[in-house]
């Protein structure tokens, strides 16, 4: 038996050989994968570090360090975002930070302010960055003495002195002479401890008001306080004859509109005394903690800080944003994290809200306006100051009103209810008066309306004043 051999392997089989360029390709693609996945994990492992890991002190930061730019050494994002709030040309429907002219926009208000600073000048403010540069070029503060106080909530460079001075130094020395060493804008030192980056409150009135109202802001939470550092500047207040111009906040009954009213007529203060009504006014400032006690945010404990500072991430890292703006501006890390609705709505949403308050409070500004003018009719007949106490009261009563919702930023929308319920009072104020300035007229046998002067644009509102403060007023009775 003879044994067979194998059958020869047939050449149509073999698989045909891969060039040496492809196994080249195949090793370097290999490779590649491998180190981008090892990029990819320390990616990982590096932001998880970051993330984990306390920020690096670059360079110590002194006790009263009033320069931001050393504080963005050791923060340099923060620093960055910060540094935004120099840009000065972005506008909302009503904010923004954007110098407009409040008063060619509203000649309105020269004449509620007649007789004081704000009639020359009132523009909405720019960013923080701004606040030094702005405050000294005023026209409000152009006059040879204006309170050290002015200068309070401007810039980093106030804790230091008033540490150096003294607070009721400080508030005392003359707003030009501290002016020299005042020139680093709001920053880091206004709400951070150097050493602990802990948020602290560095100005004295907010710490005197929690203590006279029985409260320790140092036991505040964290989240309260990203409220607080902002209620030290956003906030109404005024200044104490005693000690010379020292700053206080009008919390002593509450912080409802009517509570502070009760306060300022309990100690008879007033700002100045209108010209053409010689009623003695409160000018409100910017009490936007107040009105956003009020609110629903507060309400639900979303502070100043998560819709004006919201948080952002960034390599692994999450910090707050500081450049301090509109949450228009930057509505999907601020509104969005919470109201998950398209932006374009959001907006629609803020803005319908804020046009309802502006047209209420443009009629209030028409009441109290006439009311100004039918007491200085009621003046030209002869009435006398004790047939006038109750209509400037009302007077008073509403301009303050007007001007708490007026001066607050947002427009109404810190709390559109609370707005639009104290100028609905102070509409029904001014018309009181009117009222009451009728009959006084009609007791001095005048039957007419007075002839109202032309106040419909800045520069004619400007002239009628003007020839109010100079003991010249145009003639009003018919």
């Amino acid at each position: 038996m003879t044994s067979s051999s194998p059958n020869p392997p047939d050449p149509s089989s073999r698989r045909p050989a891969l060039p040496l360029w492809a196994g080249a390709a195949i090793v370097v693609l290999f490779a590649a994968i491998v180190v981008l996945l090892g990029l990819l994990g320390f990616s990982i492992v590096e932001r998880r570090w970051e993330s984990q890991r306390p920020a690096m002190v670059v360079q110590p930061i002194a006790e009263w360090e009033p320069d931001n730019a050393v504080w963005g050494r050791n923060y340099p994002r923060e620093y960055e975002t910060y540094l935004r709030t120099r840009i000065d040309d972005t506008q909302t429907l009503f904010g923004g930070a954007y110098p407009r002219d409040y008063l060619e926009q509203d000649p309105y208000q020269v004449i509620l302010f007649a007789g004081y600073g704000f009639s020359k000048d009132y523009r909405q403010g720019r960013g923080h960055y701004h606040a030094v540069e702005d405050v000294k070029q005023t026209a409000r503060i152009k006059t040879p003495y204006n309170p050290g106080t002015c200068m309070t909530c401007k810039s980093t460079d106030v804790p230091r002195l008033m540490a150096k001075m003294g607070t009721a130094e400080f508030y005392a020395t003359n707003f030009h002479d501290l002016a020299k060493e005042i020139v680093h804008p709001i920053g880091c030192h206004d709400c951070h401890d150097p050493a602990t980056m802990n948020l602290r409150i560095t100005r004295p009135a907010l710490r005197e008001a929690f203590a006279a109202a029985g409260k320790d802001i140092n036991e505040a939470t964290h989240q309260e306080m990203r409220s607080l550092v902002c209620a030290q500047c956003h906030v109404e207040y005024y200044f104490q004859s005693e000690p010379k111009d020292y700053l206080a906040f009008p919390w002593k009954s509450g912080k409802s509109v009517e509570e502070m009213l009760k306060h300022y007529d309990e100690l008879a203060f007033v700002d100045y005394v209108h010209p053409i009504s010689k009623t003695p006014i409160v000018k409100a400032q910017h009490p936007d903690y107040e009105m956003y006690l009020t609110g629903i945010h507060a309400f639900r404990d979303v502070a100043c800080a998560d819709c004006h500072m919201p948080y952002r991430s960034e390599g692994g890292v999450k910090f707050t944003d500081h450049h301090v703006q509109s949450p228009l501006l930057n509505i999907a890390n601020s509104c969005a994290v919470c109201h998950r609705w398209p932006e374009n709505e959001i907006r629609s949403r803020v803005q319908a809200i804020q046009t309802k308050v502006f047209r209420t409070k443009l009629q209030a500004e028409e009441a109290i306006v006439l009311a100004h003018f039918d007491a200085a009719a009621a003046i030209e007949a002869g009435a006398t100051d004790e047939q006038l106490v109750e209509p400037r009261k009302l007077i008073r009563h509403a301009q303050f009103r007007w001007d708490y919702v007026s001066a607050n930023n947002g427009m109404g929308f810190h709390s559109p209810q609370e707005s639009m319920r104290v100028l609905a009072d102070a509409t029904h104020q001014a018309q009181e008066a009117r009222v009451l300035l009728a009959r006084v007229l009609a007791e001095k046998a005048v039957t007419r309306s007075p002839q109202y002067p032309d106040v419909s644009t800045r520069e004619n509102a400007w002239n009628v004043a003007k020839a109010f403060v100079d003991q010249t007023p145009p003639k009003l009775l018919p």
